[in-house]
């Protein structure tokens, strides 16, 4: 998701409710298709083409073991996940490289779509384990990968990718810039009780949780309107995460609060 949910700009009209209803899920595998890939993601993270992967990267990383899967609205590109295969010591697994869904798709399931195609695609070539970054800092992303797909949060990576780069237009027109490129490691066990469950659209309760870590109810807000507040309130929840993950403790879900969502960590 660069490991990263997407915050599309509208790339042409929105479809129709009939159009939206007829998405699939397959590998992407054309020029033609991996060039629409390429497009998805200047729109999709405003990044400068530097920054961008490559047809050349999803190429090779296809022929090196991994794959892209895009979800289609009939010959539209609307989304998609690019997988790659990757080693631990003896441990084969998958990183989920990025992953981007047009904005006028965005709401409709796609997203989760793509995850669970891509949970599926790695079950079947034997893998049992998936990991991605995502930026602590956004509650959608955390929502999203803690309680829709079950993973369970284990390390924090302080300025990963360097000095970040701001891709939401509103925070750009804010003048927002400079900070540091947090990111949480989201593990996925695809063959987790939870992740089955979850799968099946069944609930899989975690019991009490011990410890909680707040974030800004709205963060992009926050950027805009006092990015010195936000740069400290970044400080205090990297501080915090460290402490409870060198304690030991496992992020497992994320309490959804229009006032004060959180984190939600437990013993193991």
């Amino acid at each position: 998701m660069i490991s990263r949910d997407a915050n599309l700009r509208n790339m042409d009209s929105s479809p129709s409710a009939e159009s939206r209803a007829i998405v699939t899920v397959r590998e992407v595998n054309t020029i033609g298709e991996y060039d629409a890939c390429i497009e998805l993601q200047r729109v999709a993270f405003g990044l400068p083409d530097l920054e961008i992967s490559p047809r050349r990267h999803l190429i090779v990383s296809r022929m090196a073991g991994g794959w892209t899967l895009g979800a289609f609205a009939g010959s539209k590109l609307i989304g998609f996940v690019h997988h790659l295969a990757a080693v631990k010591g003896s441990e084969i697994f998958g990183y989920s490289h990025m992953m981007a869904v047009d904005p006028a798709y965005q709401n409709h399931g796609v997203g989760a779509q793509l995850k669970w195609a891509q949970r599926e695609r790695a079950l079947a070539e034997g893998r049992t384990f998936i990991k991605w970054t995502f930026e602590p800092m956004r509650a959608r992303n955390a929502h999203f990968n803690l309680n829709r797909l079950g993973v369970a949060i284990r390390e924090y990576a302080v300025n990963f990718y360097g000095t970040d780069y701001n891709t939401s237009p509103a925070e750009k027109a804010a003048g927002v810039e400079g900070f540091d490129s947090d990111r949480l490691f989201a593990g996925w066990e695809l063959n987790s009780p939870r992740a089955e469950a979850l799968a099946q659209r069944r609930e899989y309760p975690l019991g009490e949780s011990v410890r909680s870590i707040e974030i800004p109810a709205d963060f992009s807000s926050l950027l805009r309107t006092d990015s010195s507040a936000a740069k400290s309130e970044v400080l205090r929840v990297r501080e915090e995460f460290l402490d409870a993950l060198n304690n030991g403790l496992v992020c497992r879900a994320f309490g959804r609060d229009d006032r004060r969502p959180r984190y939600l960590f437990y013993s193991s």
